[in-house]
């Protein structure tokens, strides 16, 4: 007797995941970071949903939705980039010269891309995106206090110096009590676009929250297209550069529905590194420099800029001199570009006091906090006048060290060719985040981004992969963190782990088995 298979008929991702977003969408008014006062429900006299039993339906169809998505991008990945994947690492050629204690020295054929694949990768990824064109904020307030800080500076108070509470209205009814004192870290162009918001929309909440999902849509179009051409300029294939950096449900939850800064940030800075793959570096560095008036951490990618300079003119002069003056001009540049922005936009200078920013924020994405997690319970017990603070305090402070000493060895590491600079840049950024005193779901957006453009390894990929999906699964929709309910993290933990090992896998079960549309997969479950 012939044991039959067990198949499983599933949709296609796009399927899946634009029921994931529309689902999403609709929790986002019941179970996100929903309004105070006033709003599109109190509007139609239907607030009610956002409270009580409502607001726990909507809580529950925020990971519906969030399950879906990853479920989607999952299937994405085992359907349409993990042939490529296993087709395009790999076949590293060994350099006959490599400097010194460098990274990433060899050379790789360029990928052998499959186009069909890829139009299908961004048709997949725009479905998943536009039903939240609709949703309110999702995962975080943040949004809230960029109107907040908006109107401060509108209105003629420092952001810098002063909290939102100094600003009565209708925006600092949205900002989050915890943030309501609390002054911003964020630059000049984050004020200076907020002020013109705030002048656009006046007091209006809801049409400013429109406004800055546009901003970010925007903003995420020019990562969407960005990114791929960077990984064909440096020979790498364009689907795992827009699955793995772009339809990362990260990148869509918290830059599309969260709307977070990270978005302009993000993208200005993947612009601005595509100008200098094709050596228009001074236009490059200047859209970096932009990016930096925006969020400091910005200025993470201008030091491996300086690498790909040196590659270009060492060419054609001594390499040392090459990377003298390049360094010289990336500084110089940076400095009168953020300077300039800072003088046009009214404010001052007072962002670069609050570069660290607010100590408190604590959840374990941050490495301090881990550490002192794992520390306070044995130095509290052997001494109960050391406070679960004091500890996180020092831990911070050594973390910073680490953090500058970290940050300086990738980039020394990863400073042999193009592509070792362009895998040192997310590199560098993990770096600082995992050594960061504040770390945030949003915040790896910089990393995810560029992670697929230099012809990762496989086991980065699948690293990359399974730590997307953990870090989705760590915030829900009103943005408070799952990081401390043990069995969450333990079952994040085993799903990441297996999306890692099966998307890429062929023999992984349930194994494919297509039927004559190629879009719509069935598993073979046996």
């Amino acid at each position: 007797m012939v044991k039959q298979a067990l198949t499983i008929k599933l949709p296609s991702a796009l399927t899946i995941g634009v029921v994931g977003t529309i689902v999403l969408t609709l929790a986002s008014f019941a179970g996100g970071a929903t309004r105070n006062r006033g709003g599109i429900l109190e509007a139609l006299n239907i607030s009610i949903v956002s409270a009580g039993h409502g607001r726990n339906i909507g809580m529950t169809l925020f990971w519906v939705g969030m399950f879906l998505l990853i479920a989607a991008w999952i299937l994405a990945g085992k359907f349409i980039v993990a042939a490529s994947v296993r087709r395009n690492t790999g076949n590293v050629t060994a350099s006959a010269n490599p400097p010194k204690f460098a990274l990433a020295t060899g050379s790789v054929p360029p990928a052998v891309v499959d186009e069909t694949a890829f139009a299908r990768m961004r048709k997949t990824m725009w479905a998943w995106i536009l039903p939240l064109l609709l949703a309110a904020p999702l995962s975080s307030r943040d949004v809230y206090s960029y109107l907040m800080q908006g109107a401060m500076v509108r209105d003629g108070f420092d952001p810098y110096t002063e909290g939102p509470a100094v600003n009565p209205g209708p925006f600092l009814l949205e900002v989050s009590q915890d943030w309501r004192n609390t002054t911003t870290p964020y630059g000049p162009l984050h004020l200076w676009l907020g002020e013109g918001v705030t002048r656009l929309v006046g007091d209006n909440v809801t049409i400013g929250l429109f406004v800055y999902k546009l901003i970010s849509v925007l903003s995420f179009a020019a990562i969407a297209w960005s990114i791929p051409l960077i990984a064909r300029k440096l020979g790498a294939d364009p689907t795992l550069a827009l699955w793995l950096g772009v339809a990362n449900p990260v990148m869509i939850l918290h830059l599309i529905g969260g709307m977070h800064n990270e978005s302009t940030m993000v993208a200005l800075v993947s612009l601005g590194l595509l100008l200098c793959l094709h050596n228009r570096y001074i236009a490059g560095l200047a859209l970096i420099a932009v990016s930096v008036s925006m969020k400091a951490t910005a200025f993470i990618a201008v030091p491996f800029v300086v690498w790909l300079m040196m590659h270009h003119y060492g060419q054609r002069i001594n390499k040392w001199l090459a990377f003298v003056v390049s360094g010289l001009i990336a500084v110089v540049e940076t400095v009168v570009v953020v300077a300039t922005i800072t003088w046009a936009s009214g404010t001052s200078s007072g962002w670069l006091t609050e570069i660290t920013g607010n100590s408190k924020v604590i959840n374990p994405l941050a490495g301090p906090t881990v550490a002192t997690d794992t520390l306070a319970p044995l130095i509290t017990t052997l001494n109960e006048d050391i406070t679960y603070n004091q500890i996180l305090d020092v831990m911070r402070s050594a973390a910073t060290i680490f953090m500058l000493l970290g940050l300086a060895l990738m980039w020394w590491l990863f400073r042999a060719n193009r592509r070792a600079a362009f895998l040192g840049i997310p590199a560098a950024y993990q770096v600082a985040f995992m050594f960061n005193s504040v770390t945030l779901p949003w915040y790896f957006a910089s990393v995810i981004s560029l992670l697929g453009v230099a012809r990762p390894p496989r086991w980065l990929i699948q690293l990359a992969t399974g730590a997307s999906v953990f870090v989705a699964l760590a915030f829900s929709g009103d943005g408070n963190h799952q990081l401390y309910t043990w069995w969450w993290v333990l079952g994040s933990l085993l799903l990441s782990w297996w999306a890692a090992h099966w998307i890429f896998d062929r023999n992984a079960k349930p194994t494919p088995q297509f039927t004559s549309d190629t879009a719509q997969p069935a598993l073979d479950a046996s």
